[in-house]
């Protein structure tokens, strides 16, 4: 956690070249617990209040003074409560002493507290942001969940406010249900009115974020910038203005916006940074006749001024990243979250498209290396292979495009294991083994169902066989239960093969696509060729069962060849089919890399593009995840109203 947020704080120029002055008061008692509460007085404990007041630096020093270990930080949006968060937990990891709780950063807009206990969300967070965690723990469950049910881990909850309309009262009942020490962060209203319709959080302080003073920007803003060809610094003209003349109009409204760390940090990315913008411009009152005239402007500008210098090698010109970047925004606000999972993105196409897009490309791949397969293995290429292999692939892609629309509507999660020959006889497995069989069975069924049948229908059509009808039936009968074993045994292999990734593996969003990729390569290198084997000596099995019945009209025909070639499209359609539509990075492979960059909506190299845009600092990491940098940014590009956007 430490090395994380280190480089994080790093990246959000925090230091430079020093930190905001974000300071904070102690807030209204209305929206607190009693001090005897906060205190953990008992019966007879005191009601002298807690000095609670401070800055930036001092946030651990307050929070020790708080014996329940709770406290909520109350800000607008863009007051510095995800710097103060960061701040607070290296902090806090800096002076912890060893074995004390580790505290760890969640984003609550993914928390439906109606659906999902917190400790259980807690759990499920750290799996996704430490695949390590998905480990056995000592308690039978996980690693994850063995550290949240023994308080070792402090919730840094980020964003109360970001909860779903409806669920903060659920969410402040959740939280008040459990005595986890922890810190809590929300926009004041939000938060005043979950208390106002069930109670306060329980045994918490509260602080509320103050705005920057013009001696603020004085002492900063200066010191970020270039000096002017007079030897000054180029936001002095402002810094007089708003000194020497504070009522006036353009003043007013200039000193409004800039008492946040967002608009601030805004404001010097596009003035300070760039020598041809000049922030004198900010007091033209007819360009910005109010202060949201002026944050709108500062929102709308970050994107044209961090993409103005292009590198040669990967150039993403200014309007073509503003419109990258708004499809991202808009993806995320349909999802209601605030979390960018490469493994969500092609959930931004709809359901249907995603599986008519499926069914095409499963079939383009699989009906084409079919046919060149057969011809390498049989040395000649003739109408019945080329038919038979074209229809494979129809009748695959319909398969494996039933098989998305079923389990894939909300997007596949990456797979946070890897894969071990010798992987343990783990009894708590057994059911995911189970599991996994059964389900491999129901594919494989109907997969070897359909190519039967289709393996006679084309008999019929293309070599005019008049026994075709009972040749599919007989196909069908034969292929549905072969394919449908062989998928359960292969299923459940791989499920008991599989291990957590190593502990100390990283979560960040490049290096899960990386361990994702790397499983599937694996599960396709050494499994599929199992699979190949174990199709034609199941069907070896079936066919001499099958040479017993009294089918007297029907000459079962097989050969050496035959079960290669069966096994091997066998092997081939279920491998490819399986990674390009039930992994996670399939569905990267097949929606970011391929259709949505086919209709203009991301760029070809999507994985380059977000961390270039998490180095420009329009992104932000939290884990497995990116996130714009703040969330009224994402609700600009995303086309939001200004008058329904959250201040």
């Amino acid at each position: 956690m430490r090395a994380r947020w280190q480089r994080e704080e790093e990246q959000r120029q925090i230091h430079d070249p020093f930190p905001l002055p974000v300071r904070w008061r102690t807030v209204a008692e209305e929206l607190t617990d009693s001090w005897a509460d906060i205190r953990r007085a008992g019966a007879a404990g005191g009601q002298e209040p807690l000095d609670l007041s401070g800055r930036l630096d001092q946030i651990v020093e307050v929070y020790r003074r708080i014996p329940s270990g709770r406290l909520v930080v109350l800000g607008q949006a863009g007051s510095g409560k995800t710097i103060l968060t960061l701040r607070f937990v290296l902090d806090l990891l800096r002076t912890r002493a060893a074995g004390e709780a580790v505290p760890v950063v969640f984003n609550l807009a993914s928390w439906n507290p109606t659906t999902t206990g917190l400790r259980d969300w807690l759990a499920a967070q750290l799996r996704r942001d430490h695949p390590g965690l998905n480990a056995p723990g000592p308690d039978g469950s996980t690693l994850a969940a063995a550290l949240v049910e023994t308080d070792r881990v402090v919730p840094v909850l980020d964003g109360f406010d970001e909860i779903a309309d409806g669920l903060h009262r659920p969410a402040l009942e959740a939280l008040n249900a459990t005595r986890l020490p922890l810190l809590l962060t929300s926009r004041p209203g939000e938060y005043a009115a979950a208390v106002a319709g069930t109670d306060v959080l329980t045994a918490a302080g509260g602080v509320e974020l103050t705005g920057l003073t013009p001696a603020d920007l004085a002492a900063y803003l200066p010191r970020t910038t270039r000096k002017t060809g007079g030897g000054g610094p180029a936001w002095q003209p402002v810094l007089t203005a708003l000194r020497e003349r504070p009522d006036d109009p353009a003043s007013v409204n200039l000193a409004a916006v800039l008492t946040t760390p967002l608009m601030v940090g805004l404001a010097r990315a596009i003035y300070s940074d760039t020598p041809d913008h000049d922030p004198a411009d900010l007091l033209d009152t007819t360009r910005f006749p109010t202060s949201e005239a002026i944050e709108e402007h500062l929102l709308g500008n970050l994107v044209p001024t961090v993409y103005r210098h292009q590198p040669e090698t990967a150039p993403y010109p200014p309007d073509q990243a503003r419109r990258w970047l708004g499809h991202l925004a808009r993806h995320l606000n349909r999802l209601g979250t605030h979390d960018l999972a490469w493994w969500q993105l092609g959930t931004s196409v709809r359901l249907p498209v995603r599986v008519l897009v499926v069914t095409a490309v499963v079939a383009a791949v699989i009906g084409p290396a079919d046919i060149v397969l057969e011809a390498l293995i049989s040395g000649s290429i003739d109408a019945y292979q080329v038919t038979m292999g074209l229809t494979l692939g129809a009748v695959a892609g319909a398969a494996f495009g039933l098989a998305h629309a079923l389990v894939n509507q909300a997007g596949l999660e990456p797979s946070r294991v890897r894969l071990r020959v010798r992987a343990g006889a783990d009894p708590r497995r057994r059911g995911i083994v189970v599991s996994r069989a059964r389900i491999g069975f129901a594919a494989g069924l109907l997969l070897g169902l359909a190519f039967g049948v289709s393996r006679g229908v084309v008999r019929g059509l293309v070599l005019d066989d008049g026994h075709a009808a009972v040749f599919a039936l007989v196909d069908g009968a034969v292929f549905g239960p072969v394919f449908g074993l062989a998928a359960a045994l292969m299923a459940g292999l791989i499920a008991r093969c599989e291990a957590p990734l190593d502990i100390r593996s990283a979560g960040s969003p490049i290096d899960l696509l990386n361990a994702n990729r790397r499983t599937v390569l694996i599960q396709l290198l050494v499994f599929g060729p199992a699979f190949a084997l174990i199709v034609p000596l199941i069907s070896w099995s079936a066919v001499a069962l099958l040479q017993q019945l009294p089918l007297e009209s029907i000459e079962f025909r097989w050969t050496p060849l035959f079960g290669v070639i069966l096994g091997l499209v066998a092997g081939l359609t279920g491998g490819l089919g399986y990674a390009l539509t039930m992994t996670a990075w399939g569905q990267w492979l097949v929606f970011a890399r391929l259709c949505l960059p086919l209709t203009g909506r991301l760029p070809w190299s999507v994985r380059a593009f977000l961390d270039d845009a998490y180095r420009r600092g329009v992104l932000r990491r939290a884990g497995a995840v990116y996130q714009f940098r703040h969330a009224r940014l994402q609700d600009h590009l995303a086309g939001v109203d200004p008058a329904k956007r959250p201040k």
